[in-house]
């Protein structure tokens, strides 16, 4: 008798399970007038494009084509301003400081304006706040430090747009003061001398998702072109848009995507000693990075700084150009990410306990103290709840000496998690964030209603809804059509990430010819499939108990890709999801 995993049934609201079964979502092929306008491409490439909203030649070769900065900067409100005043602050010497955030996207922001600021001849020098004793955004004593130290104008990047109070502190502290943010504006914009945020209301700037970096580099780029400045001069900084923007997970169409390919480009030349002598302690070789290799390798690392220690050991290693220092920095920046790696997973155990307590409801909440849960981690926490149980998922940690509660949250697309922390905002002290994610700092004494209020929120919300992770796949093919060629047009849709997704493909009645777990704790799965014409390999992460209880045929859903390894390339299949043959 064939084996199959037990039932994995569609969560409606009222039922969690921690082995979700995916739906999968096969694109259906273009109309014949859509296929037929797109008529000069090959026909597995009008289907990818078709399925990525592209409906005529000329949009299509602008996809495909289009890299760099698309828009004039000056369409973003305020950026006139932005512009006028660094200038003032520029000629008249007036001390800067960059304040950015302790995440892969407020770094890279941090460095790209710093380094241009610098080479205007600014006195301009940056400031991270401590995750564990600030926590995200401006704060009043940050505020204040900056003035006792001389400071007359503050940048803020990645921060800044639901900070009202802080602004006005700065203004009446002397400080001159720039909002770069691209995070959700509240009802009140603070009262700075430009609010650079392109998703203001009143804004007109064509493209709404360009991450914190982006932002940094329209601002320096208008900058540039105010002096006259050779815009050859931005490219040096265009593989640092690339690394936060992928990082901070923005849609990757439009101008987010024609900066990251350009990025790419310059990454790949290894002209960053930091990126350079952190891909070696990584083992990337940098020549062939992608989007996936900043995601899942550059990135982590970055980041794992600001989550354990200081962030500007990142920023550091970013500015540096001294190979010794580089590679110091690149070992220490591996080695944290270790640690990270162990601190999630033993914190997501614990909280996955807690969530045994949450059967019926409509979304997560876990709590524990500053003892207990590390507060660096706890974003990755609650992503892994969301990914393993499909509901709006925040982790906190409780700090009973201050008496404040810092969390993070993740959440899916039916529930827009900044927008319900709106509802709650007079039970909040600071929060933002985006649809997807935000996070809060809230009173101790206020979490229980809190959490009430946001439970309510999420059962009228999401009660009676099918609630289950969906898998898009391009198209279904027979394993024996997979060939090489499909290479170059999967290349075309690169770089690949949320909301341009990576191709994949759906094939079926595959016979399992061989499989093992593999990883340090058997986590992953090695596997060779075959249709009878034809055998690949494939790697599937996360999948590794299925190599106890493997059936005889499985459907796959994948990518198709090259994989190098030790010097040698071949094909493969990164398997995403596996069921039994019917």
């Amino acid at each position: 008798m064939m084996w199959e995993p037990a039932r994995r049934h569609a969560c409606r609201g009222s039922t969690l399970s921690n082995h979700l079964e995916k739906r999968w979502e096969i694109a259906p092929p273009p109309p014949e007038d859509i296929d037929s306008a797109l008529g000069e491409f090959h026909p597995v490439l009008r289907r990818l494009l078709y399925n990525r909203g592209l409906r005529d030649v000329e949009e299509a070769y602008n996809y495909l084509e289009l890299e760099g900065s698309l828009y004039d900067p000056f369409l973003l409100t305020d950026m006139d301003k932005a512009v006028a005043r660094l200038l003032q602050a520029v000629q008249n010497e007036e001390p800067i400081a960059v304040y950015g955030d302790y995440d892969v996207d407020g770094v890279t922001a941090s460095v790209v304006l710093v380094q241009a600021l610098r080479q205007l001849g600014a006195q301009v020098s940056p400031y991270i706040p401590d995750r564990f004793e600030e926590g995200y955004g401006l704060n009043c004593q940050a505020v204040k430090k900056l003035a006792q130290a001389g400071v007359k104008l503050v940048i803020s990047v990645d921060c800044g747009i639901r900070s009202p109070s802080e602004v006005r502190l700065a203004k009446e502290e002397g400080m001159g003061f720039i909002i770069a943010d691209h995070h959700e504006p509240g009802n009140i914009l603070p009262d700075a001398d430009a609010v650079v945020c392109q998703k203001r209301s009143d804004d007109p700037y064509p493209d709404k998702n360009l991450a914190a970096v982006g932002l940094a580099y329209k601002l320096v780029e208008a900058l540039y072109s105010k002096i006259e400045k050779d815009r050859q001069e931005l490219n040096k900084w265009l593989d640092l848009v690339a690394i936060g923007t992928v990082a901070d997970v923005v849609p990757l169409q439009g101008e987010n995507r024609a900066l990251v390919r350009a990025g790419l480009e310059h990454l790949r030349q290894g002209g960053r000693q930091g990126l350079f002598s952190l891909a070696g302690a990584a083992s990337l070789n940098l020549a062939c990075a992608n989007a996936y290799s900043i995601g899942f390798i550059l990135a982590p690392r970055l980041n794992a700084a600001g989550r354990l220690e200081s962030a500007l050991d990142a920023f550091n290693l970013l500015m540096c150009t001294e190979t010794e220092t580089a590679g110091q920095l690149a070992q220490k920046l591996d080695n944290l990410n270790r640690e990270r790696q162990e601190k999630t997973r033993q914190m997501y155990l614990e909280a996955e306990m807690l969530t045994k307590e949450a059967e019926g409801e409509h979304i997560l909440f876990v709590c524990k103290s500053k003892e207990d849960f590390n507060e660096g981690v706890v974003g990755l926490v609650a992503a892994r709840l969301v990914e393993n149980y499909y509901r709006p998922s925040i982790v906190a940690v409780m700090d009973s000496e201050k008496g404040i509660t810092r969390a993070s949250c993740r959440s899916i697309p039916e529930f827009h998690i900044t927008r319900a922390l709106d509802q709650c905002a007079p039970l909040l002290e600071r929060y933002g964030g985006h649809a997807m994610a935000a996070g809060f700092n809230a009173r101790n004494d206020r979490l229980d209603e809190l959490q009430r209020q946001l439970k309510t929120i999420a059962s009228n919300e999401l009660d009676g809804r099918v609630l289950r992770p969906t898998l898009r796949a391009d198209m279904e093919i027979p394993l024996c059509e997979l060939r090489p060629e499909l290479l170059d047009y999967i290349g075309m849709i690169e770089p690949s990430g949320h909301k341009n997704p990576e191709v994949s493909f759906v094939s079926r009645n595959l016979k399992v010819r061989s499989k093992r777990s593999v990883g340090k704790q058997g986590e992953h799965l090695r596997l060779t499939v075959s249709d009878d014409k034809i055998t690949y390999d494939g790697i599937a992460f996360g999948f590794g108990n299925w190599a106890e209880k493997m059936p005889e045929y499985v459907d796959l859903l994948y990518a198709f890709e090259t994989n190098t390894y030790q010097g040698n390339t071949s094909l493969q299949l990164k398997v995403k999801d596996i069921k039994p043959s019917r």
